[in-house]
C-alpha cells in the first residue's frame, strides 16, 4: 500500500515560524509519530512525504535518525494542500493501485487505524477515517446569527487517512484543475465528481495538532498511551 503524507504546511496558527511538523512532542518530531505508525502497519510499504524544500534538510535528518526500512520518497509540496496532493499523486510509482493520504499533523492516529484504512480500500474507491459530532452544530451567517441546525446523527467530523483508487482519484483532481475547485480535503474533489466516499470509524485520540493547546492536549494522550 502507498501512503502519502501532506507535510507542507506552516505553523501560523502554532505561532511558530516553522513547520509544524518539526516541532517536538515528547522529544520527537511531530512527523517522527506519524512515520513510526506507519512503519508500524503491515500493508504500507511505500511513503511519500510531501514537503517544502526548505524543509527537506530537516526532513531528511528525521529519517536518518529512525529505523526506517519502508521505502520513503520527498515530493515538493505546493502553496495548497490541494496542490500538494497532486504532486504527490504525479510521483505515486506506476504500479500504485490505491493510496492512502494522512495528514502529517494527525501525528496520534495509531497504526490499526491506517491498517484497517488500507484494508477497507480494496473494496471501495474512496473512503474517509471520521467520527460522529457530539456537539449541536449551528449554521450561522456573515453576522453570526443562526440560520439552522442540521441533525447531528447524519454529522460525522472528517479525519485523515483517506484512502482511493489512484486512477479515480487523479481524474478528479484533473477535473478539480480544470474547473477551478479549491477544497480542503481529497473526498470533496471525489463528492463532486459523483463518486462514492465510505465512512471508515476514526479515533476520537486522532486530533489535528494546530494550535498549542492542541499539542498539550497530544503530551497528555501519548503520556497515557504509553505508560
Amino acid at each position: 500500500m502507498h501512503l502519502l503524507i501532506p507535510a507542507a504546511g506552516m505553523g501560523r496558527r502554532m505561532g511558530s515560524s516553522r513547520n509544524k511538523l518539526l516541532l517536538t512532542l515528547r522529544a520527537k518530531p511531530l512527523l517522527t509519530w506519524t512515520i513510526l505508525a506507519a512503519q508500524a502497519t503491515r500493508s504500507i510499504d511505500w511513503i511519500g512525504i510531501i514537503a517544502q524544500p526548505s524543509d527537506e534538510e530537516y526532513i531528511k535528518e528525521i529519517l536518518a535518525a529512525l529505523p526506517v526500512t519502508t521505502e520513503v520518497k520527498l515530493i515538493y509540496g505546493g502553496t495548497t494542500r490541494q496542490e500538494s496532493v497532486y504532486n504527490g499523486l504525479q510521483s505515486l510509482p506506476a504500479t500504485a493501485e490505491q493510496v492512502l493520504i494522512h495528514d502529517g499533523a494527525r501525528c496520534l492516529a495509531t497504526p490499526e487505524l491506517l491498517e484497517r484504512c488500507a484494508e477497507t480500500i480494496k473494496h471501495c474507491k474512496g473512503l474517509i477515517a471520521a467520527v460522529t459530532v457530539k456537539d449541536t452544530i449551528k449554521v450561522v451567517d456573515e453576522n453570526k446569527f443562526i440560520q439552522s441546525t442540521p441533525d447531528r446523527r447524519q454529522l460525522w467530523a472528517a479525519q485523515t487517512p483517506q484512502a482511493f483508487d489512484v486512477k479515480l482519484l487523479k481524474q478528479c483532481h484533473e477535473i478539480g484543475l480544470a474547473q477551478g475547485w479549491e477544497v480542503t480535503d481529497d473526498a470533496a474533489l471525489f463528492e463532486r465528481c459523483g463518486l462514492p466516499v465510505q465512512i471508515v470509524e476514526g479515533e476520537e485520540t486522532n486530533l489535528k495538532i494546530t494550535t498549542p493547546v492542541d499539542l498539550a492536549i497530544a503530551e497528555f494522550i501519548l503520556a497515557q498511551r504509553y505508560k
